[in-house]
């Protein structure tokens, strides 16, 4: 299902009509703070939202959306619309579409977001450990092991990049949206807690690059 926030009716009318012969089931909402709320309501597939959403922006209810859920979330953007772009990117966008949307543009996105595919997938396996991106639930060895929120969103950034070292300050920046660089001792401890509930004692799931950062990859 895709939700699409846009203040544009009309526009949101006439895109649900085509989606919907393709099989997409649509929802609009005309604000960002409907957004949010039919964004925990219905846990859409992938979210469609205007650079120009009133009362909550598109770059504000992205950052909210990442706080809780980790759904594919595309940029409507326009002329004027570049700074926007960049912010909502950093903020934790999956793409940006240009608006008014392009159905031959916005349609592969929408269905690789809905049956998983093209990198923006449901569920991620490394080894043991496998991540229903949709369900917040993590399984190792098939056991479900219960994450806290800011645990799950960081296994899923290590996931998404496994094999890869990721830098402490793209951590920062991509799970905890901020620019803050003084505050690695935050990472440790999570990556301390995120490693037992694992069951990595050895820390050879999630490795250490000394002074750099952290790499997930199979036990070896």
């Amino acid at each position: 299902m895709l939700l699409v926030a846009d203040p544009e009716s009309a526009l949101v009318e006439e895109l649900a009509v085509i989606l919907e012969r393709e099989g997409v089931e649509v929802t609009g909402v005309a604000d960002g703070a409907q957004a949010l709320l039919q964004a925990g309501a219905l846990r859409p597939d992938v979210v469609l939202v205007s650079a120009s959403l009133p009362v909550i922006g598109a770059v504000e209810f992205i950052r909210a959306v990442r706080l809780t859920r980790a759904v594919p979330v595309l940029l409507g953007v326009g002329e004027g619309h570049a700074e926007q772009a960049v912010q909502a990117l950093a903020a934790g966008a999956t793409a940006c579409v240009a608006r008014p949307y392009r159905v031959p543009e916005l349609l592969p996105l929408v269905q690789a977001a809905i049956v998983g595919d093209s990198g923006v997938r449901r569920t991620l396996a490394v080894g043991n450990v496998e991540l229903d991106v949709n369900a917040y639930q993590v399984r190792v060895d098939g056991r479900i092991v219960h994450l806290p929120l800011r645990e799950f969103e960081l296994l899923h950034y290590l996931m998404r990049n496994a094999h890869r070292t990721v830098t402490r300050e793209q951590i920062m920046r991509h799970v905890w949206n901020s620019t803050d660089t003084t505050s690695t001792n935050t990472i440790a401890v999570h990556v301390k807690r995120l490693r037992a509930r694992l069951g990595d004692t050895d820390d050879q799931l999630i490795q250490t690059v000394r002074g750099v950062g952290y790499r997930l990859v199979d036990r070896p």
